[in-house]
């Protein structure tokens, strides 16, 4: 720490116990409460305990509800399956067209709902409610500026392939063939539009053993779509203690060594927010965002999306996010960046591919923001499986984070984020 120590020393911060509270809480929530699946009663109990220990250091604590449909996020995995299966054998057997269209059919939710987090299918499924849980530690004065730290306190349903044959494993063996798959029948079935003017592709004649080796490459790409209906559990959660209770209590722990320190910002509000619903396509920080809109814009606000502190290695801010198609704020990047480098640790600016984190739907309304994470991208074998769990905390990753985004409040207390505060 470097503007930190400006505050107060290192001593008083003490950055060790905040760790160790940390590590306590994320244990007593895993043991006590367990996996906390989207919009659930464990979800929110969980944001109850969090309430409870976050009045200790700050003035004002709510717990706010929203409406979700929990299976919108992934619950079109067999309609796009389906679709893409039954293409290969329309287009051989009967229409190019109709199996084109089975095609189309099949990538609009893949793209809308898991590549992009639009609400796009979810009125099909039930609703729940879920809740987002929001501590703040006000200033000494006026509040002029305001500094937002969110973790999600929700745990995703399990990946079963991510757990038997580990996450790299999974994406380079089932996600990416299945994607590639119904690129190739999509394909397939235009070639076939085009060449057999609205006819079966087993009606071709010319270079008919091309087309058939076709329909043979698109027969073979097959198991890996339906192996995708599996990929996710549809009633099992998992303990979530890296994914994302490490993140909340990242949060927590930065306005707790705060308060012990002594340290209260003349103008510039703390504050940490536990999103419930994250793992269902960011439900819980697009409602807080957009709930509270006008409020973010009214001052000088940056937020801080903390997800799971465990590959102290892999440590980085989020240039872009939303499968890569959206940049978050510059300022907001620069502020963490130079944070971990305040505190020795030299980090890159990383991109989500595929996925979102928090952040994500702050940007998207023009509110400054990044997001902050220490996790193999490749994903691990624990990434949403049984396996993220208390045994597989790494305290040095969490110690970390609370110590770098300390450096970060109190930096951006003193002198702002370029283009949020200028």
């Amino acid at each position: 720490m470097k503007i930190a120590l400006e505050y107060a020393s290192e001593e008083k911060f003490n950055v060790k116990r905040q760790t160790e509270y940390a590590v306590k809480g994320i244990t007593k929530i895993v043991n006590k409460i367990g996996p906390r699946k989207p919009g659930s009663p464990e979800e929110h109990r969980a944001q109850q305990w969090f309430e409870k220990d976050m009045k200790n250091y700050c003035e004002d604590t709510k717990i706010e509800e929203f409406t979700l449909h929990r299976q919108g996020f992934m619950g079109f995995i067999p309609f796009t399956v389906c679709c893409g299966v039954i293409s290969v054998f329309l287009n051989w057997f009967v229409s190019p067209i109709a199996a084109f269209i089975l095609c189309i059919l099949a990538f609009i939710p893949l793209v809308f709902e898991f590549l992009m987090y639009k609400q796009f299918d979810d009125f099909l499924f039930p609703k729940q409610t879920s809740h987002n849980m929001i501590a703040t530690r006000k200033p000494s004065g006026e509040v002029k500026k305001r500094f937002i730290m969110i973790g999600h306190s929700d745990s995703q349903f399990e990946w079963p392939i991510n757990y038997l044959i580990g996450g790299l494993q999974a994406k380079l063996f089932v996600e990416i063939p299945a994607v590639v798959g119904l690129v190739i029948q999509t394909i397939f079935a235009l070639v076939c539009i085009i060449v057999a003017k609205g006819g079966a592709a087993n009606t071709i004649t010319s270079a008919r053993w091309f087309f058939i080796l076709f329909f043979v490459v698109s027969i073979v790409f097959i198991p890996f779509e339906i192996s995708f209906i599996f990929f996710q559990s549809w009633t099992k959660s998992v303990p979530g203690a890296s994914d994302n209770l490490s993140g909340c209590y990242v949060g927590m722990a930065t306005i707790k060594a705060l308060a012990e320190a002594g340290i209260r910002f003349e103008n510039t509000e703390v504050v940490m927010i536990c999103s419930g619903s994250e793992e269902a396509g960011l439900r819980g920080s697009k409602a807080y965002s957009k709930a509270h809109e006008q409020e973010l814009k009214d001052i000088p606000t940056v937020v801080v999306a903390l997800d799971t502190f465990r590959d102290l290695e892999d440590m980085a801010v989020y240039d872009r996010d939303l499968s890569g198609t959206l940049q978050h704020h510059k300022g907001v990047k620069e502020l963490v960046h130079d944070a971990c480098a305040n505190c020795g640790f030299d980090v890159s600016y990383e991109s989500i591919y595929i996925g979102g984190c928090d952040a994500a739907p702050f940007t998207q309304r023009k509110i400054p923001a990044t997001g902050f994470a220490a996790m193999n991208p490749d994903p691990p074998r624990y990434y949403h499986t049984r396996l993220d769990n208390v045994e597989n905390l790494r305290p040095e990753a969490i110690e970390a984070g609370i110590g770098i985004m300390i450096e970060a409040a109190c930096m951006f207390d003193k002198s702002g984020a370029e283009g949020v505060t200028d």
